[in-house]
């Protein structure tokens, strides 16, 4: 028989189903896995629901409702100051995974490098593969996730069509600087190349951080698409809402890649979201204070436990080293040793690698976007675990 495609045939179980699985099988918490335990805001949910019986429900158009495309563009304005054309520079999009496919899709080609910093999502390496271009990783620094600058550096060449930049930061809560920004600015520009830059996490940012997008920097606006998500910014994942603002010259080959993908994206979510990003200010702030409370409590809960925990400043995560409860084994080891003994499931950081041997195997990422009481609760199990092995 005929092989099949090279790059996802290849591919084993992604390590959120694995751990899924495995906390359901022994009744684990999950902090896996990066969605929220509640519904999302009431009155976005009602203008969907309302949406539903009064319709359209048919295809809408293929870039995303006008409403909807409007309101991106309106909240660029707003939080960042980018002028933004709704109708040639906003793509509605089926999830932020599916805006990442588009974009890597619509701007790389065979015999291209992209640029990741890892560790990095796990979709980023199959779908840069996928179009055939070559994946050149950076590593960041733990445990403060310093970029390397000299490395970033030499890793561009005459080759290199853009870097993937996701900030703030899944896995690691981090939040680039802006001399961090400046540095990959710089080097877009001597390098002629691109940034296609995940910001899917930009109002979940912590402790008097600033999320910055890379385009609002000079000679950024013509070189950089930034994605967002209504899942992350309205506690909504299963929706899947994304949006992608680009300039005209990069969002048409994204848009003709979209089209061939899902063509459009369900009309009533798209009009409750645009309701949502014209909330006012108390809804953005009182979504990251809460947040931040849930990253204190499970930094507290984490280093009672007895771990060494890394600083978050952003998005749904927190990592922690677990050396100093004597777990000598790796990551992976002792992320299902936790989820079998102490009935809390977590994700080892080196499956944000694409060469594990070259990641750290000592950290291990919670998830904190959860109830106060599932928190207290994991925390208190993880306690007895660190109890038993002292």
């Amino acid at each position: 028989m005929r092989p099949v495609n090279g790059v996802f045939g290849n591919l084993g179980t992604t390590i959120f189903t694995v751990m899924s699985a495995l906390a359901s099988e022994h009744g684990a918490l999950n902090l896996g896995q990066g969605f929220p335990d509640d519904e999302g805001p009431d009155d976005v949910r009602a203008v969907a629901a309302r949406a539903i019986i009064d319709g359209p429900n048919q295809y809408p158009p293929m870039p995303g409702v006008p409403a909807l495309r409007q309101a991106v563009a309106a909240a660029n304005k707003r939080f960042y100051g980018l002028d933004v054309d709704w109708q040639k520079e906003v793509l509605v999009t089926s999830g932020a995974t599916e805006a990442l496919n588009d974009c890597l899709l619509g701007l790389l080609n065979p015999g291209d490098e992209a640029i990741i910093l890892e560790p990095a999502y796990d979709s980023y390496k199959p779908i840069i593969e996928a179009a055939g271009a070559k994946v050149v990783s950076v590593a960041l620094e733990p445990p403060l996730w310093t970029l390397p600058l000299e490395r970033l550096a030499a890793a561009f060449s005459p080759r290199t069509k853009l870097i993937l930049l996701n900030t703030p930061m899944n896995p690691t809560g981090k939040v680039f600087t802006r001399a961090e920004l400046d540095a990959i600015a710089a080097l877009l520009i001597e390098h002629d190349a691109y940034a296609v830059c995940d910001e899917v996490y930009e109002h979940l940012v912590f402790s008097g951080h600033r999320h910055v997008p890379l385009m609002t920097l000079p000679g950024m606006r013509e070189r950089c698409v930034r994605i967002g998500s209504a899942g992350k910014t309205f506690s909504l994942t299963g929706w899947k809402i994304g949006y992608v603002t680009g300039p005209e010259h990069l969002m048409t080959p994204i848009m003709k890649v979209h089209q061939f993908v899902t063509f459009t994206t369900p009309p009533a979510l798209q009009t409750a979201v645009a309701y949502g990003l014209g909330k006012d200010d108390d809804y953005f702030a009182g979504l990251a204070g809460s947040l931040e409370a849930k990253r204190d409590l499970m930094a507290r809960g984490l280093k009672e436990a007895g771990f060494d925990v890394l600083p978050a400043d952003g998005t749904y995560f927190i990592s922690a080293d677990f050396r100093p409860l004597g777990f000598n084994g790796t990551d992976e080891e002792f992320c299902r040793d936790i989820t079998v003994k102490a009935k809390v499931a977590a994700i080892p950081i080196s499956a944000f690698y694409a060469d594990p041997a070259a990641a750290p195997r000592h950290l291990a990422r919670f998830c904190f976007c959860k109830q106060d009481a599932v928190i207290q609760e994991a925390s208190a199990r993880l306690g007895t675990y660190a109890q038993r092995r002292a």
